[in-house]
C-alpha cells in the first residue's frame, strides 16, 4: 500500500516525510483494518513528527526515532477486516476514529478508538473530527464545565480545536466570544460565535469584560494576563501550548497554572485529552443533530501531507486540513 513514512524526527515536514510503498498492517484480535478514505492534520501531527517538545518521546512515541513511521492519527474510512475478538464492527461499515499511521491507504484501529461515521458527513469531513473534536469536547464539558448562560472566551477560536470548541460551547448554552486574527474573524462568526475579538487590534483582558470560562488553545500569553479576563471564580483551561523551547514547549505554563490554582479563587488548569470511542459517539450525536459541524479549510492528496503540515505551521489555517486518499 501507499503510505507516508519517516525514519527520523525533524521539525521540517519536507525533510522527514516521504511517500513509499509498504506492507498492509496486520491487525490484532481487538483491532479493525480500515481502508482509509481521508485523514486530517492537527498541531499534534507536527509534534509527533518532530518529536518536540522532548517529553513527547517519553510518552511512547519513540525516544531516538519515531516508534510509528507515520505521524497521521485521525481517519475516516471503511472497515476492510476485523480481528477475531471484534463484535461491534463488520466489513463495509463506514467509520471514523483515531489510529497510528492514518496517512496511508490502510490503517489498523483499536475498537475503543473507533465509532460509526456521522451519516451526514463525507469521509473528508468526518476525518476532521477525531483528535480535535474530542479535545474540544473535553475542554468545554469536563474541564471548563460550561453551563447555559455562562460567558465563554475561546482564545485561538479559528484553529482545529477552536472551531469545535466554539460550536460545542454554544451547544452547551454558553455565550461565546472567539479570539482570532483579522483575517479569520469572519470564519469564526460563521461557525456561531456571538462575539469576535481581533487580537491584533484589541486586548481581550483590558478589563471591559470578564468571562466565566476561558479556553486558551495553543496560546503563549502569561497567566497573569489571562486571569485579568476571568471572573473572580472563573475557570481557565489551557489546551496545549506553543511557547518556544525543545524541553518544555509550553508545558511550563501549564505546570505553573496547576501550582497557582490552589492559592487563588479562580480555577486554573490543563489536561491531557483522552482518546475514546464514547466521546466520538457524543460528537456523532451533536453532528447528526446539526449542533456542530467540522470546519474544513483545505484538502490535500496523500502525496502532499508535508505541504499540508507546512501550511498549518505558517499559521494560515481556518479550521481543519484534510488529506484525501
Amino acid at each position: 500500500m501507499k503510505s507516508i513514512v519517516q525514519d527520523r524526527y525533524g521539525p521540517a515536514p519536507e525533510d522527514v516525510l516521504r511517500l513509499a510503498e509498504i506492507d498492509k498492517p496486520t491487525i490484532q484480535r481487538d483491532e479493525v483494518l480500515v481502508r482509509v478514505h481521508a485523514a486530517s492534520v492537527d498541531r499534534g501531527t507536527w509534534h509527533v513528527m518532530a518529536g518536540l517538545p522532548y517529553p513527547i518521546r517519553l510518552a511512547g512515541f519513540g525516544l531516538r526515532r519515531p516508534k510509528s513511521p507515520n505521524p497521521g492519527r485521525s481517519l475516516a474510512g471503511t472497515v476492510e477486516a476485523v480481528g477475531a475478538g471484534v463484535t461491534g464492527f463488520k466489513p463495509g461499515d463506514e467509520v471514523f476514529g483515531i489510529s497510528s499511521g492514518s496517512f496511508a491507504e490502510y490503517a489498523r484501529v483499536r475498537t475503543d478508538k473507533l465509532a460509526p461515521k456521522p451519516a451526514n458527513l463525507s469521509f473528508g469531513q468526518a476525518a476532521a473530527v477525531p483528535i480535535s473534536g474530542p479535545t474540544a469536547l473535553q475542554a468545554v464539558r469536563d474541564h471548563g464545565r460550561v453551563q447555559a448562560g455562562q460567558k465563554v472566551l475561546i482564545v485561538g477560536a479559528s484553529g482545529g480545536v477552536g472551531t469545535f470548541a466554539v460550536q460545542i460551547a454554544k451547544a452547551y448554552g454558553g455565550e461565546v466570544t472567539g479570539v482570532c486574527s483579522t483575517a479569520k474573524a469572519d470564519a469564526v462568526r460563521a461557525i456561531g460565535a456571538d462575539h469576535v475579538i481581533d487580537y491584533t487590534r484589541e486586548d481581550f483582558a483590558d478589563g471591559q469584560q470578564r468571562y466565566d470560562v476561558m479556553l486558551d488553545i495553543g496560546g503563549n500569553r502569561r497567566l497573569s494576563h489571562l486571569r485579568r479576563a476571568l471572573t473572580p471564580a472563573g475557570r481557565l483551561v489551557i489546551v496545549g501550548g506553543e511557547t518556544d523551547g525543545p524541553w518544555l514547549g509550553g508545558i511550563d505554563r501549564q505546570l505553573r497554572a496547576h501550582l497557582l490554582s490552589p492559592f487563588v479563587g479562580q480555577k486554573l488548569g490543563t489536561f491531557v485529552a483522552s482518546e475514546n470511542a464514547e466521546d466520538l459517539l457524543t460528537l456523532r450525536e451533536l453532528i447528526e443533530s446539526g449542533k456542530i459541524a467540522p470546519a474544513v479549510d483545505r484538502t490535500y492528496p496523500l502525496s502532499e501531507v508535508a505541504a499540508a503540515i507546512r501550511y498549518m505551521l505558517d499559521g494560515q489555517t481556518r479550521g481543519k486540513l484534510v488529506i484525501t486518499i
